[in-house]
């Protein structure tokens, strides 16, 4: 399992025209699910994710977490993070979860989120949607579950 963690001022899904999910300040997280996954994955995304140390402490240092400032998470599932480059320039994504296997993974990261008390706002599984990210610094980290960076 894949993550994409954005340290945000603000973020917005819109789907069809209609806002799906809003933030203020927090994280953006997208999360792309392999096949193969478990929901050890997701327990080690969401625990991550709910612990990332990335916004300023009183002394201008990253030292607290999303859960420490009382900010949310707006989640989006993205198989295009499954995207393998390495043989041509079109994305291969042969390892990306089915969307059934897919979505459950992806709603246990947010279920397990949810229950370390952070608020969670979603994107809309498999829609075509427009994402709107303020994102703070930048702040930009990478989360694989399986540790291959």
């Amino acid at each position: 399992m894949r993550a994409v963690v954005q340290r945000v001022t603000e973020s917005s899904v819109t789907v069809d025209g209609a806002v799906t999910g809003s933030i203020g300040k927090g994280l953006m997280v997208l999360i792309g699910v392999e096949e193969g996954d478990t929901e050890k994955d997701a327990a080690y995304i969401a625990k991550k994710v709910s612990a990332l140390r990335v916004f300023d402490d009183e002394n201008g240092v990253m030292n607290l977490s999303v859960q420490d400032i009382g900010g949310e998470i707006l989640a989006v599932s993205q198989f295009t993070l499954l995207g393998d480059v390495r043989k041509g320039n079109r994305p291969s994504y042969f390892t990306a979860a089915g969307p059934e296997e897919a979505d459950a993974l992806y709603r246990k990261v947010i279920a397990l989120i949810e229950e370390n008390g952070i608020h969670v706002e979603e994107g809309v599984f498999q829609a075509e949607m427009m994402v709107r990210i303020h994102n703070d610094g930048p702040v930009t980290i990478l989360l694989e579950s399986r540790k291959l960076f």
